[in-house]
């Protein structure tokens, strides 16, 4: 019953900048811990930034400087802002949740967005 609904993928520029938003909605009691993971062509799966909910933050070496992840709790979302975008960072972005559904009994689930294509290019 829980989803995650992934925005702001597109084309940019080398060099330029985009902001992804991720909103969580469903049956939600608390949500523990958002990401930011993105699978390149030809590439595995990798993390790309965390926040827990506590807002401590986890990066990449790789986009560290460039991206900067932040949540909203009230709204239930999380957004990663990327700066200085190379082509190296196109790939689709995934938005993962870490969180208790709700109901008579509460369970730990991982929901995972169906992504979002950022193409970093000239």
């Amino acid at each position: 019953q829980v989803q995650l609904v992934e925005s702001g993928g597109g084309l940019v520029q080398p060099g330029g900048s985009l902001r992804l938003s991720c909103a969580a909605s469903g049956s939600i009691f608390r949500i523990y811990s958002m990401g930011w993971y993105r699978r390149a062509p030809g590439k595995e799966r990798e993390l790309v930034a965390a926040i827990t909910s506590g807002s401590d933050t986890n990066y990449a070496d790789s986009v560290k400087g460039r991206f900067t992840i932040s949540r909203d709790n009230a709204k239930n979302s999380v957004y990663l802002q990327m700066n200085s975008l190379k082509p190296e960072d196109t790939a689709v972005y995934y938005c993962n949740a870490g969180l208790e559904s709700s109901g008579y009994i509460r369970r730990y689930v991982e929901v995972w967005g169906q992504g979002t294509l950022i193409t970093v290019s000239s």
